[in-house]
């Protein structure tokens, strides 16, 4: 991803001063590089953000006499090992978690499906317009004659699937684009009565079978409830840091969110 030209940026940027350190909007629009978005203004606020708690941390990496001049990335890791107290969540806490949300640690739910993708480019909005009418009436064609799904999808989806007959195999999320993967987890068996949007065009949906995989038992995942809790814990405690961090040096220009912790672990 190239740098963002300057004059591209949001007109509300300035250098940013946290503790001593000015940071400039040459080095912002440097860091936008690592921060691929969906438009320059929010490149430029993870960018900052980012810069912002490096500055924080390298202040008070320094303050602590750890020499983050000679290797920033250890004396960082040094600072929060001997600041940050995460205590292990107890096997009680564990359970109470889990009980409350088993569905965080199931696999993930399967099915098996076939579509009929009516190609249109997001930009052609006429072109997007009639492949949704299109993709209607063979909706309705579909609720008459199911039977016509396979020679539909070989003579009009624009899918490589569309030689088995639109058959897409076992989808789990992931496997497709994140929004057709949104629509999809929520869909009943049979065919959608509805045309599903993508970036792609209009996909014309036949759930033939939603295999959902059973809870675990608590046994099966205790490591995973486990980690997930010290994550957490991990992450509350660095937020409350940064924050400190930032009360204490003061920040002008800026002001940090409360995504702080995943900007870092990112």
């Amino acid at each position: 991803m190239d740098t963002i030209p300057l004059e591209n940026l949001a007109s509300s940027a300035r250098s940013i001063q946290v503790g001593q350190h000015t940071i400039t909007e040459d080095e912002i629009a440097q860091e936008m590089q690592h921060h691929p978005a969906s438009s320059a203004d929010e490149a430029y606020q993870e960018a900052a953000q980012a810069l912002v708690i490096r500055a924080l941390l390298y202040q008070s990496a320094e303050a602590e006499g750890l020499n983050p001049e000679e290797d920033e990335a250890t004396a960082i890791e040094q600072l929060l090992d001997q600041t940050l107290t995460i205590e292990a969540p107890t096997d009680h806490e564990c359970q109470r978690y889990y009980a409350a949300h088993p569905e965080r640690f199931s696999p993930p739910l399967q099915l098996k499906l076939r579509h009929i993708l009516l190609a249109a480019p997001v930009e052609e909005t006429q072109q997007r317009d009639t492949q949704r009418q299109k993709a209607n009436q063979f909706i309705q064609q579909l609720k008459q004659t199911p039977e016509d799904f396979t020679w539909l999808a070989q003579k009009e989806s624009a899918c490589p699937s569309k030689d088995q007959g639109g058959d897409l195999g076992i989808w789990q999320k992931g496997v497709t684009v994140p929004e057709l993967d949104r629509q999809l987890a929520y869909l009943s068996e049979g065919l959608c009565d509805r045309p599903l949007e993508s970036r792609y065009g209009w996909h014309i949906v036949w759930i033939d079978e939603r295999l959902a995989p059973p809870i675990p038992d608590y046994a099966e995942v205790q490591q995973q409830v486990k980690h997930c809790l010290q994550e957490e814990a991990s992450r509350r405690a660095l937020r409350h840091y940064l924050l400190a961090q930032a009360e204490y040096w003061g920040i002008k220009g800026f002001a940090l969110d409360q995504r702080t912790d995943n900007a870092l672990m990112q």
